[in-house]
């Protein structure tokens, strides 16, 4: 893998490929799996309660492979939105600590939806290092196909990261908002349908407010996966799904979602099928839907 380099193919990897590259020198492996809790109030504001995954990684993991816990590791703690990402020079120290260096290739994966692995990634790219990739089906396919995993703890020794930070690649909610009035921008939603829908008050919940942002598509993350085997749809139906909300017409697509984490897959598969302006609203619903002067709507024609 070369630097700038975005294809499909050495962007989403295989367990084969995976599997042959494993003892390379060069090839930094990481579980990325972080767990949303539902809570079950439908008048909270936050509808999931964040866990860990680093008890999942302890059990079983792909061998060689260090944990990364992303709200700890490389989110902002003092935010008060979940996840929220760090300045460009700390979020390249926290990457070098883990070992993320200049002259590796991250391969992140998780064990369950691949969003906690797609978001890792899309840090990776607004820091500037392009040799990252996911690995399709993560765990679950991993183990699927019957390859080993191990219980024993891995760390990286910290590397270097040069920091060349991408502008634009995270937008804030004042670009959301005079996005909406932008024919030539897309803002995609990446939460289910009944979320986007406004309707659902009990099964997945809302981030304060249901609806979505005004003027807003729906391309759910949840339905660019197979539930059972953890991967990603054929990348031609992907691409016809995002085709068929208007991106390919649009100069700009700004993705979002609960807290900027499933909307990271479809900003990932935007950029490899090739769009020249893709970012993602990184608090999303998280800090759109609590702030009461930002308009949200569940208006069928809006």
């Amino acid at each position: 893998m070369t630097n700038n380099t975005h294809t499909l193919n050495e962007v989403v990897v295989t367990p084969d490929w995976l599997a042959q590259h494993l003892t390379d020198s060069d090839i930094r492996v990481f579980d990325c799996t972080t767990h949303l809790i539902h809570q079950s109030d439908p008048e909270s504001d936050a509808p999931y309660v964040v866990q860990s995954g680093k008890d999942d990684y302890d059990k079983a993991h792909i061998p060689g492979a260090a944990f990364i816990d992303l709200q700890q590791d490389l989110s902002d703690t003092t935010s008060p939105y979940r996840f929220t990402c760090l300045q460009a020079n700390q979020l390249a120290e926290k990457f070098g600590a883990l070992g993320i260096g200049d002259n590796t290739t991250a391969v992140l994966y998780s064990q369950t939806t691949p969003q906690w692995a797609t978001r890792i990634w899309w840090l990776l790219r607004t820091v500037g290092f392009d040799r990252a990739c996911v690995l399709n089906g993560g765990l679950t396919r991993w183990q699927t196909d019957g390859r080993a995993v191990s219980s024993e703890t891995t760390t990286h020794p910290p590397a270097l990261l040069t920091t060349q930070p991408r502008n634009g690649l995270l937008v804030d909610k004042a670009t959301v908002l005079s996005a909406i009035d932008d024919d030539n921008t897309c803002i995609i939603n990446a939460l289910r349908a009944v979320q986007h829908a406004g309707l659902d008050n009990g099964a997945f919940g809302h981030y304060g407010r249901p609806g979505r942002i005004p003027r807003s598509v729906n391309v759910p993350t949840n339905e660019l996966v197979n539930p059972a085997t953890m991967e990603f749809l054929p990348s031609e139906e992907i691409r016809s799904r995002l085709h068929a909300v208007g991106t390919n017409e649009a100069d700009h697509v700004i993705t979002y979602c609960g807290g900027g984490i499933a909307a990271s897959t479809t900003a990932m598969f935007l950029v490899l099928f090739g769009h020249p302006h893709v970012s993602l609203y990184d608090a999303s619903l998280s800090e759109w839907a609590v702030d009461r002067s930002l308009p949200m709507t569940t208006d069928a024609t809006s």
